[in-house]
């Protein structure tokens, strides 16, 4: 479940970096009432990135395989591969 705090929460800096180590989900920040940034820790963001580029690369992939892109054998490809970098 999201944890959404107050701006005024970020005062206290020690308590809001151990929430979102804990919780390894980024902790929403409201402002007046509305929603305003987004912390979370050094870990969340970089799995979020991550996955986020393994999204992008699939979404290139398919788009490439439906505009006509050439599809190879894995077995072929692998063997390929084998053979340029292992002799």
């Amino acid at each position: 479940m999201p944890q959404i705090v107050p701006i005024k929460d970020l005062r206290n800096t020690n308590e809001i970096s151990e929430k979102c180590h804990s919780s390894n989900e980024p902790i929403f920040v409201t402002k007046n009432g509305y929603g305003d940034l987004v912390v979370m820790s050094m870990e969340t963001y970089e799995n979020l990135i991550s996955t986020a580029d393994t999204d992008t690369a699939i979404a290139m992939s398919e788009a490439e395989i439906k505009a006509g892109g050439e599809l190879f054998d894995a077995k072929d490809a692998f063997n390929a591969l084998r053979k340029k970098h292992f002799g």
